[in-house]
């Protein structure tokens, strides 16, 4: 369990394929804190330690999370949010993320108001339903607000604003027209979602 707060930006030293792919991610981290099995969000994704030294960690990604996560992301010399797991008396500065994609949008505009950035991002029938104006939404493992959302035939068209803050401490400081980004939906709007599908 995460709460969408960056503590780290980490990059991908390596990338070797195993089966799965095993990368070497380099971080800030006292990983002399981190136990080999614990959780890490990388980009909005739950990934688990296998191997870490000094200064960096070791994940696999399988081939059902590259299918569902943002095309490139796992690249050598990719730049990573990272997240460790939240611990029971951690403040709840985000909101509840699970490190669950739930789908991938593509930012469609980026516009400067005032100091921050204001990002439109369109995603598929499979994030609609479950996206509400000042609700929330995890990007690449950033927990944000949604600001407004206007159906589309085919998905969903939404904006978020990135404060200079937020730009200077996560990979969103990079975002541009065209990228891709892992979204994870509010874990209350996905149950409830959940609920009402079984109703009818």
């Amino acid at each position: 369990m995460f709460t969408g707060i960056v503590t780290d930006i980490g990059r991908i030293e390596a990338a070797e394929q195993r089966g799965d792919l095993r990368l070497r991610i380099g971080c800030g981290y006292d990983m002399s804190t981190v136990d080999l099995g614990a959780s890490i969000s990388c980009s909005g994704v739950c990934l688990t330690v296998v191997d870490k030294g000094e200064n960096w960690f070791a994940v696999d990604v399988s081939a059902e999370t590259l299918s569902r996560t943002a095309p490139a992301m796992w690249e050598q010399g990719r730049r990573l949010n990272l997240e460790r797991a939240l611990r029971v008396g951690d403040e709840l500065g985000g909101h509840i993320v699970t490190g669950h994609v739930d789908g991938i949008g593509e930012v469609e505009g980026t516009a400067d108001v005032g100091g921050s950035t204001r990002v439109t991002i369109i995603a598929g029938d499979e994030i609609a339903p479950y996206l509400a104006a000042k609700g929330s939404v995890t990007l690449d493992g950033v927990s944000l607000t949604v600001n407004e959302v206007e159906s589309l035939s085919d998905g969903v068209r939404f904006g978020i604003n990135i404060i200079p803050h937020t730009a200077q401490q996560t990979t969103l400081g990079e975002i541009a027209p065209g990228r891709p980004l892992n979204i994870e939906i509010d874990i209350l709007a996905r149950y409830l979602g959940r609920m009402l599908e079984l109703r009818r």
